[in-house]
């Protein structure tokens, strides 16, 4: 098979172990920059031009689209998708899974465990009532373009959020209000699903005086087992967003699992490094085995 991995950047550490793991499984890999590709919509059908070339041939895709490029990336995707191609990831569920407010409609709709989250239009004198709606002090005001854990603030005090929350108001930044869970004490789990199971589990800890364990933040992770609840939530949370691949944090409360953001481009490093897990491999397997079935079924429909 040719397995075609759209990233910025072949020197990631995500991007370099998928393409080891494609080529010891036998395949053929190619990285291809999302961002340059031009796509031709025609009556002859889709196709994608890259450094002059078309690109053919190509038997699946792995999208690793950075959360600023999300536009283009899954225009991307999605013309691969049309043209008959395998993606690991589809644009639909990528698209949903960013918005990260869309996300969390999704999850509540679904009865899933979340940290109480409130959304406003930018109303003067409404941020008395937005802090009150998730319980008061303290709480998090996250901007819903943020990523690695930018754009995420914590306001220890009723008369601290609301300033905070005026202040991204007066820039007309979206924002989304949540509680803060005392009790997960500045850790969180991200739980890797490749099609449906739970391939690797963390914990990450915030490095000392923050409360963001995101690794980018100095964080350290370590190796989990999940209880089945959390388990059966991380799963439930990719499913709900139509996500074949995904990295689910979550946090532990007194309430059980609390869902915080399902990534579906999440970064094989930490874990990796923290469980010992060929996760980059284990994805490989998956696109083996559905490209497989894909092909079985074209043949037994034109048969």
């Amino acid at each position: 098979m040719k397995i075609a991995i759209l990233s910025r950047n072949q020197h990631l550490y995500s991007t370099r172990r998928l393409m080891q793991a494609i080529q010891e499984a036998g395949h053929q890999a190619m990285v291809v920059d999302h961002s340059a590709c031009d796509l031709v919509i025609e009556q002859n059908g889709p196709s994608i031009i890259y450094k002059g070339e078309k690109l053919h041939e190509i038997d699946a895709i792995i999208p690793r689209i950075g959360a600023s490029v999300t536009f283009y990336g899954t225009a991307v995707v999605r013309q691969f998708e049309l043209m008959g191609v395998f993606s690991a990831i589809e644009s639909q569920a990528i698209v949903r899974s960013r918005d990260k407010l869309r996300s969390l409609q999704i999850l509540s709709r679904e009865g899933l465990g979340m940290p109480k989250t409130a959304f406003t239009n930018f109303s003067k004198g409404g941020e008395k009532q937005l802090v009150e709606m998730v319980g008061g002090a303290p709480l998090i005001i996250k901007l819903l373009e943020g990523t690695q854990g930018l754009g995420v603030v914590l306001a220890e005090t009723r008369k601290a959020g609301q300033s905070v929350i005026e202040a991204f108001h007066g820039l007309k930044a979206r924002i989304i209000v949540q509680e803060f869970i005392k009790e997960a004490k500045g850790a969180d789990i991200r739980a890797f699903i490749v099609n449906n199971k739970v391939v690797g589990a963390m914990k990450r800890q915030g490095a000392e005086g923050e409360f963001r364990s995101n690794l980018h933040r100095g964080g350290k992770a370590e190796v989990i087992k999940l209880s089945r609840d959390e388990r059966m939530a991380a799963l439930n949370a990719a499913k709900a967003l139509g996500l074949s691949i995904a990295g689910v944090d979550m946090l532990q409360s007194s309430r059980g699992p609390l869902i915080l953001e399902v990534n579906s481009s999440p970064g094989l490093e930490g874990i990796e490094k923290a469980t010992g897990v060929n996760i980059a491999g284990k994805i490989v397997e998956f696109i083996e085995q559905s490209v497989l079935k894909k092909t079985i079924k074209r043949k037994t429909n034109n048969s």
